[in-house]
């Protein structure tokens, strides 16, 4: 199985050894979930990290009224994980769903937690990752989702054309945290 992409991914952060390449791969596999298979279950513990081959994933909530509620999507060349409950060991308040046919590269968590025990090198990318994805990209999104009005995410949103051509109404609704008939006005008004 080929995974240049994972590597090359990877390299874009930090480097790694062959060593460390061969000692990571060796806890991979390639997996292929189709269109609406849940990677995770909300309650259930987040046991793998995942890199999206192909495909497009979503990570959302169910609120009390059973509306799934996203709070982000992972298109191509993404990892994507319950970060949270990895760390903390406890069930993953969030459910990680195909959204479209995807194949993705799959590997469990406390086998790579090992590894970055043993690679300095794969340390280094896990830091880098997420300083730049949990830390530098959360927080403007965050502050996005609490100040900005729905139009104002929508239109952030629509500048990435690829993901959001690849979303239905309802799902981009429920990103934006409005209801699909609010998102139809704020669309006329955009138009």
């Amino acid at each position: 199985m080929n995974h240049s992409e994972f590597v090359k991914h990877i390299n874009q952060y930090y480097p790694l050894s062959k060593e460390t390449v061969e000692d990571l791969l060796n806890i991979c596999t390639e997996e292929y979930y189709h269109k609406n298979d849940l990677l995770l279950e909300s309650g259930s513990m987040a046991r793998y990290y995942y890199f999206i081959k192909s495909g497009l994933i979503g990570y959302y909530t169910v609120d009390e009224q059973g509306n799934n509620i996203y709070k982000i999507f992972f298109e191509e060349n993404s990892f994507a994980a319950s970060t949270a409950a990895i760390i903390k060991n406890v069930p993953s308040d969030f459910n990680i769903i195909a959204l479209e046919d995807s194949s993705v590269v799959q590997y469990p968590a406390k086998a790579y937690r090992e590894l970055l025990k043993k690679h300095h090198d794969l340390a280094l990318f896990h830091i880098n990752y997420l300083e730049k994805n949990w830390v530098v990209k959360k927080e403007p999104l965050e502050v996005s989702l609490r100040y900005e009005t729905a139009k104002k995410r929508h239109l952030q949103l629509l500048e990435n054309q690829s993901l959001y051509n690849r979303l239905k109404q309802h799902q981009i609704a429920s990103y934006l945290g409005i209801t699909p008939t609010q998102l139809s006005r704020i669309k006329k008004e955009i138009s």
